[in-house]
């Protein structure tokens, strides 16, 4: 990575001279704002090449983590609407299911559909033999030998 070296100040007064003479030559400027556009330039020109100092904010949910996730329903932290399955929701908002766990720091376990509403598609799936390999049926119990009376 390269270095951010300081300029040395008499440049630094130099670049201020130069674009205030510009800009007081295409522009009214009336004496007394004179000084202040060289405080400002000169300040502008001297923080350029720091890195910014604000950290990116993550946004804080609306309610409790734990109180999102019910049987029936997850509520998305982006509208507080209730929703079976969140990734179609978020790909209309433009976020993957990795991004929205990111964005609001949820855990990496965090579900993306309702527990309710996947064991009622897991039942459904079990119902119609989805899942089983193919040739394996149920083992069928064989009657047993009848005992003498």
């Amino acid at each position: 990575m390269t270095e951010v070296l300081p300029k040395p100040n008499s440049q630094l007064i130099e670049l201020t001279a130069d674009i205030v003479a510009a800009y007081v030559s295409n522009n009214p400027v009336p004496a007394g704002e004179l000084p202040g556009l060289i405080a400002q330039i000169h300040s502008s020109i001297s923080t350029l090449g720091t890195p910014a100092t604000s950290p990116e904010e993550r946004p804080t949910p609306r309610m409790p983590i734990k109180k999102t996730v019910a049987d029936g329903y997850i509520i998305s932290l982006e509208d507080g609407k209730k929703y079976q399955t969140l990734k179609r929701h978020l790909g209309i908002l433009g976020l993957t299911p990795e991004e929205y766990r990111s964005k609001w720091s949820l855990p990496s376990d965090y579900p993306m559909v309702a527990p309710g509403y996947s064991a009622k598609r897991s039942e459904l799936a079990k119902q119609f033999g989805l899942g089983r390999k193919p040739g394996h049926k149920k083992p069928v119990k064989k009657a047993g030998r009848k005992t003498k009376a």
